[in-house]
């Protein structure tokens, strides 16, 4: 067994500062809705609930960053969190619409999002019958179907919600995942046309949709109506200009901006901090790319590879979603941005997943090219002590100089 190796600190680093700044944008975006909901109340409402959910998110990192992951390859386990993330999906149609939509089991207080948890239960399966059946990754009937089986219906209770938005994301980690597996391009390429099949059906069955589409092509020609979110928002964005109006300073968020601590919150960080603000949330999420990608691509198995590769792009997608929606450059449709938007069940599964993260990063190898391109499990130091037993040199030293004077002339 591979020896567990230091905790990717910098992938850990950028995690907690994006839960930090998330917890404080929200209350800029959310202080006067919780005003207004309180009667004058309270302006920390929403605050005071994204920062608990915050804190048991960050504790539930560490503790899914000290177990071996390897747990998670129990059939019990797998099937278990994918029969649970089922039946809760299933639930939410007893439940009465929220804006149009079933997408919350509601109980007193306590509200839970189901499809948040699919973005956990899907990768988890995948890697693990992708790993089981890796002889037959190429085979139709023992492979493909019962993978496209298992998308299809946690996909499609999603999609009845309706959640198109998070469709999208499932179906793209399945795709990372499937293709990461080692698929056949003539197999992906039928999954894809599939998926497209469906996206297009979706389309032309669901008048609201056409709408929103029509009005993404030329937003303000619907600025009163269908158009009114992505207006507002390319008003927040365009208004922050490179420094921004400064924190707690935006006005789009003052009821002019729908949802703005939750869906459009990054036109808020566009508004308030302006283009270095919203720059650093990109780098931030390029950092966090990098790191979640390397501890997959370096994990010990393939297990641990796909389950990595999945989790990160769920992550990744799901941000790039979200603000390609924020400056129009998708149509709208609702689907939080990760760490940072408000929502209880989005920010405990992101952080889940960084957790996991987190772990493989502690059995993933380092990349040698001392006898070829190869991973090894060999820690750094172990490697430069075994370079200096064998009379290696390690570092380069200046070449000592002469006390003796050389006299001029001599």
């Amino acid at each position: 067994m591979e020896k567990k190796q230091r905790m990717d600190w910098i992938l850990l680093v950028i995690t907690a500062l994006l839960a930090v700044f998330g917890v404080v944008m929200v209350y800029s975006a959310s202080a006067m809705i919780s005003d207004r909901e309180t009667d004058g109340a309270t302006q920390y409402a929403y605050f005071y609930k994204q920062a608990a959910f915050t804190a048991i998110g960050l504790v539930l990192m560490i503790a899914a960053s000290r177990f071996n992951y390897r747990w998670l390859m129990k059939p019990w386990i797998v099937y278990g969190v994918l029969f649970v993330t089922v039946v809760l999906l299933a639930a939410v149609f007893a439940f009465p619409p929220v804006n149009g939509a079933r997408r919350w089991i509601r109980i007193g207080g306590f509200s839970l999002q189901p499809s948040e948890m699919a973005k956990i239960a899907l990768p988890l399966f995948a890697a693990y019958f992708l790993t089981k059946n890796e002889d037959s990754i190429g085979n139709l009937k023992e492979t493909v179907i019962p993978c496209v089986a298992v998308l299809g219906v946690v996909g499609g209770l999603v999609f009845f919600e309706p959640d198109l938005g998070t469709v999208i994301v499932l179906c793209a980690i399945f795709v990372a995942v499937y293709f990461s597996a080692g698929a056949k391009f003539l197999h992906i390429a039928a999954v894809g046309a599939g998926l497209l099949a469906v996206g297009v059906a979706a389309l032309v069955y669901a008048p609201w949709r056409i709408e929103r589409l029509i009005a993404f092509m030329d937003p303000f020609e619907k600025a009163d109506s269908s158009g009114y979110q992505v207006v507002q928002s390319l008003y927040a964005i365009g208004s922050g200009g490179v420094f921004g109006e400064g924190f707690g300073r935006g006005e789009q968020k003052l009821f002019y901006l729908p949802y703005p601590h939750s869906d459009f919150i990054f036109a808020v960080v566009g508004e308030e901090l302006g283009l270095i603000g919203a720059m650093a949330v990109l780098v931030a999420f390029g950092l966090l790319l990098w790191r979640g990608a390397r501890s997959a691509l370096l994990a010990p198995e393939r297990f641990g590879m796909l389950l990595g590769i999945g989790l990160i792009t769920g992550i990744i997608v799901q941000a790039l979603f979200n603000i390609s929606v924020v400056i129009s450059i998708l149509p709208p449709k609702g689907i939080p941005l990760p760490f940072i938007s408000y929502g209880g069940s989005s920010i405990l599964v992101t952080l889940v997943s960084v957790g996991i993260l987190l772990n493989i990063s502690q059995y993933s190898g380092y990349v040698s090219l001392e006898n070829g391109l190869h991973r090894t499990q060999t820690p750094r130091k172990e490697r430069k002590a075994r370079r200096v037993k064998k009379g290696r040199k390690v570092t380069r030293k200046r070449p000592v100089k002469s006390k003796a004077k050389v006299k001029m002339g001599a």
